[in-house]
């Protein structure tokens, strides 16, 4: 009856019966509390409490659909859109169309690689750069599921091996630290390469998705593509106002490190250029955070859902219940260890938030049993990546979902979540098992 693990499964298994992400998750986590031996006023204070930090999240998401909204209205999209329907020529065959369709999804692998390590804007490009492709992904029939993954490995692996941007953060800011401040004593020349088997899991993921599960054509309805990303007439000044406006916002983003400005700087751009005077800034706007809203109402619930989750306590109490089952057996104990970090995270929502929750259990518990301590780095930072993808409260789900839903034919649980859980969290508990055991 551990707390943890009950409101995981509960919120997951309301999520796939078509309940309202929002509603499973606050549903969960007033049970999560309750069987956790808080009481209700307790339960809802703490759900109370923890919804503050997804609340700049959330305003970044409806800044970010409100900019994307305005870009669509410039006529750049469209410019972008023709581009690359231009290279599948006059006349289609399945050469030409093999080869957009390569070229589209390396552009969309790198922009997800790039946002995470090159240019570290995480997720916000994806509700600019993907909507205006639909068009081109409807005309070469390509499965949307497909580009979910494909982002979705860009935005998680590329942090847990490349030490620069967000992998920064993770492997040395929040990976290192915890772990050294649980007595482990491991150096940063130890950590990147640590997690390189594990990496391995998630191309095996993607490799899998590309070659053998979403590579057959799927339909989707071109009116609602064309009613989402109107194709807007091609006005000189209007694009070059978009560029400038997109400039703007990348620029902003990096000073401050916020999307909200970044993205409030942009809309600005827009608003006083007067590339948008054929259609109203409020009614833009009102577009662009209703398209937003739903994630940015998960992404506030998911935040009080984890706190309850951390108030409960069950975390540690899950560990120790674990640790009296293993008994002796070193490959049962790293096995169990990913698992439980892949219910934390999958509840959680976030890789970089379950390290401190873990670290503090896995590190004594791992020397406990001898693993090395590239084999103690391996467990930990693949038992807080467990999840991230494949997760209903994850960006690397949600962020996916804005992008390729903006015409609402991509279902956020069965064409995101579901295809990158098996895909990812399978593979990445087997090799993370293997780099446990070899390192």
């Amino acid at each position: 009856m551990n707390a943890v693990v009950i409101a995981v499964c509960l919120m997951l298994g309301l999520s796939l019966a078509r309940v309202n992400i929002v509603i499973a998750l606050t549903i969960s986590a007033l049970v999560a509390g309750l069987v956790g031996g808080m009481d209700l006023h307790q339960t809802v204070a703490a759900f109370n409490t923890g919804l503050g930090g997804g609340a700049q999240i959330a305003l970044s998401y409806a800044l970010l659909g409100a900019f994307a909204v305005a870009l669509s209205h410039s006529g750049l999209t469209t410019l972008l859109s023709n581009k690359v329907i231009s290279l599948l020529g006059k006349e289609q065959n399945s050469t030409n169309n093999n080869r957009v369709r390569w070229t589209l999804l390396l552009t969309i692998l790198s922009m997800a690689i790039a946002s995470q390590n090159i240019l570290p804007i995480h997720i916000a490009f994806i509700p600019i750069l993907i909507p205006p492709l639909l068009h081109v992904m409807s005309k070469l029939k390509m499965d949307r599921r497909l580009v979910a993954c494909v982002l979705t490995f860009g935005l998680v692996t590329t942090y847990m091996v490349l030490p620069v941007g967000f992998g920064g953060i993770f492997l040395y800011d929040i990976l290192l630290t915890n772990l050294n401040s649980n007595d482990l004593n491991a150096v940063q020349q130890q950590v990147a390469p640590a997690m390189v088997i594990p990496a391995m899991g998630m191309l095996f993921g993607l490799l899998v998705a590309v070659f053998i599960s979403y590579r057959k054509p799927r339909e989707y309805k071109e009116e609602l593509i064309l009613q989402a990303e109107p194709e807007e007439g091609l006005n000189r000044r209007n694009i070059i106002i978009a560029l400038i406006a997109v400039v703007s916002t990348l620029a902003t983003q990096l000073y401050t490190g916020s999307m909200i400005f970044g993205a409030l700087i942009g809309f600005i751009v827009f608003s006083f250029s007067g590339a948008l005077k054929h259609v109203a800034d409020q009614d833009i706007f009102n577009q662009g955070v209703r398209m937003m809203a739903n994630i940015g109402f998960i992404m506030i619930s998911a935040a009080g859902f984890a706190a309850v989750i951390k108030g409960t306590g069950d975390v540690a109490s899950l560990v120790e219940i674990m640790n009296t089952a293993i008994g002796d057996n070193k490959a049962l104990a790293a096995f169990l260890m990913l698992l439980v970090g892949l219910l934390i995270t999958m509840g959680i929502g976030s890789s970089f938030s379950t390290i401190p929750i873990i670290a503090a259990i896995y590190v004594p518990l791992a020397m406990s049993f001898g693993f090395s301590v590239e084999a103690t780095i391996a467990l930990v930072g693949t038992a807080a990546a467990l999840g991230d993808a494949g997760s209903p409260a994850s960006e690397s789900t949600l962020g996916p979902t804005a992008g390729l839903n903006a015409d609402g034919q991509h279902d956020h649980m069965k064409d995101s979540v579901i295809p990158t859980f098996i895909h990812y969290n399978i593979p990445l508990l087997v090799f993370g098992w293997i780099a446990a055991m070899v390192l």
